[in-house]
């Protein structure tokens, strides 16, 4: 990376720039890698908050030290997030609105997914997704065009679809490695075309798909099961699976061996928060039992870039710091862990793609 005078004066140890992700000096234009905030979560079926999540990981960045015990000058790999948008919040919570009233009125049998009632309000709810889904796309090109790597904070687990498909468009093969408590296998879940539980069903519609390499899941149904066994392209670490390997005395080295080796060359990270164990993300959509520690996903990741793939783009999704309009401003603990996770997604980005390099084995960051 070329030096510019606004690196020399920057102090990775010292006060960050205020208002800007993890306090780095870096604008869009001079990053080589930008993330898109989607503060969206029309289709949440538990709890809501999730739109937050990227306001909440902005916040909770400046908390973050720079320094990376194992990745030489971390900092320097330009990271810069957009703008929040404020017209996507504001579809969202009146899609949101919407989709709850649709939700409530299916559980209780008031309606069906084939009354007109409903084929209305889906109409209504599908539209404003698909038009979601597109903003993203093109946002995603428009900064591909231009050189960058280009990542996604959501939002719910929806959010990512419109950068898979700019990836897509591009025409080269890639793999995406799920890291994940639920399969998200499921076919427009509760009639929605564009459900976060419904991602990865429309990812694998995707030409340039070649392999989906799920970790972590624990919660799923017969028909996401199914799914993932009929489709050769689909590998899936359970997690109970993986929990009775270890409690048998398998290493997670091992383990992690094995899911790197599923991977391709290339890898897209689709990563939603839930994956880790609650306590890490007690706010989160649709919180599972289980669940990874925050060094077991970062030792999966950094095992990922080690093996020499390289990581193409990745998501960051379902960080909330809670549904109640005062908890942006009262819960940093999600946003916390959110924040510190996006750091190291977006360095061991940096090393694969030859930005970074590492400085250690695979052992902590710290």
């Amino acid at each position: 990376m070329n030096e510019n005078a606004f690196l020399h004066d920057f102090d990775p140890d010292g006060v960050g720039a205020a208002g800007s992700l993890f306090g780095l000096p870096f604008e869009p234009e001079n990053a080589q890698l930008v993330i898109i905030p989607v503060p969206w979560e029309v289709t949440v079926s538990y709890s809501a908050g999730t739109a937050n999540g990227p306001a909440t990981i902005l916040k909770a960045s400046a908390q973050v030290d720079l320094y990376q015990g194992d990745i030489h000058e971390a900092w320097r790999y330009g990271i810069a997030m957009l703008p929040i948008p404020g017209a996507i919040a504001e579809s969202s919570k009146a899609l949101r609105d919407k989709a709850a009233h649709y939700i409530a009125e299916l559980e209780t049998g008031r309606i069906t997914e084939t009354s007109p009632e409903a084929k209305a309000l889906l109409a209504t709810i599908d539209a404003g997704c698909e038009a979601m889904v597109q903003w993203v796309r093109t946002t995603a090109q428009h900064w591909r065009s231009k050189g960058k790597t280009v990542a996604l904070v959501g939002g719910d687990h929806s959010t990512p679809l419109g950068l898979l498909s700019a990836l897509d468009e591009e025409g080269v093969p890639f793999g995406i490695l799920q890291i994940d408590a639920h399969s998200d296998l499921r076919r427009a879940y509760e009639g929605f075309t564009y459900s976060h539980a419904s991602i990865m069903y429309n990812a694998l519609k995707l030409k340039s798909i070649e392999r989906l390499v799920q970790v972590g899941i624990r919660d799923y149904c017969s028909a996401e099961a199914a799914l993932a066994h009929a489709d050769d392209r689909v590998t899936t670490f359970y997690y109970p699976k993986l929990a009775a390997r270890r409690f048998e005395g398998v290493t997670w080295n091992a383990l992690v061996t094995e899911m790197v080796e599923a991977c391709p060359a290339k890898v897209y990270v689709s990563f939603d928060i839930d994956a880790l164990d609650p306590k890490l993300c007690p706010n989160t959509g649709t919180p599972v039992p289980g669940g990874f520690e925050f060094e077991e996903v970062n030792y999966l990741l950094k095992a990922l870039v080690a093996s020499g793939r390289e990581i193409i783009g990745f998501d960051l999704n379902e960080v909330s710091p809670g549904s109640a309009p005062e908890a942006l401003d009262t819960n940093d603990w999600d946003g916390n862990v959110g924040a510190r996770l996006l750091y190291r997604l977006c360095n061991l980005t940096g090393v694969s793609k030859g930005g970074l390099r590492l400085t250690a084995g695979m052992g902590s960051a710290g």
